[in-house]
């Protein structure tokens, strides 16, 4: 037998063998851990690890790399950094920093990863779509003009400052002055649209806050019954400041979900200031340099790659399909027409808007809600100062009836505060002086909403016509909710007819007609 085996044979074989094994791979995929602290650990010896890349350390924490240096990589733990430690090996794991997403989320409370932190047990992830965190907005082509409202049921926002499905609206404002409660109102107001099973999927993205006012708002939703249609991402004060930092991206990706699935997605990102802490805290502990060139530059870059994400995709399906940095995951699965509007919130410090994040913000977003905290406190909610106040696109949106009828709110208000304050010093004024003012007050009361109490279109029009066209004139100032309440009883109970109509975007004669003879005579009751 031994004649018959050649050398050169076996020399080919072991040759074959050697040429096979590939000596780089264990020292490419795995790392070691040189420093960790804050948050923060810098690895060695992951070659080809990408940027945004998900990491796992040995005690199965994750982390997400953000530095790519010559020697070694920075990564931001999403966990705690206690079970780490110098020395341990760090696993690549070929994946982008992404979620799992399907339709079995809503109505849960998730953190920035996907896992569900309600005690509701885990999300069943069956057919879940896999959808980065960061991801290239969707270009020029593949997006359309913003043509449908977003209903906030609120009267002051849809008569003046109307938001359109697709638009990025800023809320801002100091602390306590309501802004989250705006937001909470149009989660409330979307009720009646999925009843109708034309739902807007809400998303509400709670950053560097309490978990007792997630546990809180989680309730409210609840009682409202929203939670059906609702996700909550949650990065409380306590967790890392890189969970914090992904909390915005995470809700940008669950509701690009639902976008790219031709269907419409609200989501409240609250708040932009709290997440540019955050990512200032992660920056300065990777060493990033601090001067003009990195917190300030890059936290705008950071928030408008975000907000860019919320758009109103083409609604023919070829286009849709093209669309660009589509994850793998969404090939074959993508409708058009679909949108994801965006609430960014954003707090101010003693009312300072020309401050380097809202100054960032204003220039991102189509517009923005600003609320003052002296209209909060004299009981004027929601706070609106109607004069900086603007929604950029949201006009082209708004329903045919509530333009009619609303056109000239907003300048009228305008006017009446300049008027308010010249009045205070004079002591007679001509009658068209006064007209004016009895007007913009009354007006100004028809605009006060308790929370939690967001109207339906129809109604809001109806009441609001009445208060442009001075139908209140004999009601007293302090007597005009009250009149307010008494006027949509009797709307309700015998012309429910003309309320549709008017959501529906129609204002005819004869509905004209109904609400002058329905004012008329509950304005009567209070003549003197």
């Amino acid at each position: 037998m031994s004649d018959k085996i050649k050398p050169s044979e076996v020399s080919e074989v072991l040759l074959k063998e050697l040429q096979s094994i590939n000596s780089g791979e264990q020292f490419d995929e795995v790392g070691t851990v040189l420093t960790v602290a804050d948050g923060v650990a810098r690895v060695y010896g992951l070659r080809n690890v990408e940027a945004s890349e998900l990491l796992e350390f040995e005690n199965g924490t994750m982390a997400i790399v953000m530095n790519l240096e010559e020697d070694n990589i920075g990564c931001v733990l999403l966990g705690p950094t206690a079970g780490i430690k110098e020395g341990q090996t760090v696993k690549r794991t070929h994946r982008i920093a992404s979620i799992r997403v399907n339709d079995n989320f809503l109505g849960r409370v998730v953190n920035p990863l996907g896992q569900a932190i309600d005690g509701l047990g885990d999300i069943d992830l069956t057919d879940a779509f896999e959808m980065p965190l960061d991801r290239k907005a969707p270009g020029v082509i593949y997006r359309q003009p913003v043509k449908e409202p977003l209903q906030t049921g609120l009267k002051a926002v849809d008569s003046m400052i109307p938001i359109g499905r697709g638009q990025r609206e800023l809320i801002i404002g100091d602390r306590q002055t309501g802004k989250t409660a705006i937001a909470i109102d149009t989660i409330i107001n979307q009720k009646s649209f999925y009843e109708a099973g034309k739902p807007v999927y809400c998303i509400y993205v709670a950053i560097g806050q309490k978990a007792s006012t997630v546990a809180t708002l989680v309730q409210t939703l609840k009682e409202h019954g929203a939670l059906p249609y609702s996700i909550i991402v949650s990065a409380t004060a306590a967790d890392p400041a890189a969970m914090q930092y992904y909390a915005p991206f995470a809700g940008a990706a669950i509701g690009e979900y639902f976008r790219d699935r031709g269907l419409s997605a609200l989501v409240v990102y609250d708040d932009l200031s709290k997440q540019a802490v955050a990512y200032r805290e992660v920056s300065l502990i990777l060493r990033r340099p601090s001067g003009r060139e990195a917190y300030p530059g890059d936290v705008f870059y950071l928030h408008s790659r975000l907000l860019e994400r919320a758009a109103r995709i083409n609604n023919q399906q070829e286009i849709a399909e093209q669309m660009n940095d589509l994850p793998e995951s969404m090939k074959g699965h993508v409708r058009g027409g679909g949108s994801l509007t965006a609430l960014p919130i954003v707090e101010t410090q003693a009312g300072d808007v020309s401050a380097y994040i809202p100054t960032n913000v204003i220039s991102i977003t189509d517009g923005q809600i600003y609320l003052e905290t002296n209209l909060f406190n004299q009981g004027f909610r929601p706070a609106i100062n109607v004069g900086i106040s603007v929604s950029r696109v949201g006009g082209s949106a708004q329903i045919k009836s509530m333009k009619k009828v609303a056109g000239t709110l907003k300048l009228d208000m305008a006017q009446y505060r300049e008027l308010e304050a010249f009045s205070k010093f004079s002591s007679d004024m001509d009658a068209v002086t006064a007209m004016t003012l009895d007007r913009g007050r009354k007006n100004n009361q028809l605009l006060i909403q308790p929370q939690y109490s967001p109207m339906p279109v129809g109604e809001q029009i109806a009441i609001l016509y009445c208060g442009v066209h001075g139908l209140l004139h004999d009601v007293p100032v302090d007597h005009v909710r009250d009149c307010q309440d008494q006027f949509l009883d009797a709307m309700r109970s015998s012309h429910s007819d003309v309320i549709s109509s008017l959501a529906d975007g129609q204002l005819t004669d004869e509905d004209i007609k109904a609400i002058e003879e329905t004012m008329a005579s509950i304005a009567g009751q209070y003549k003197k």
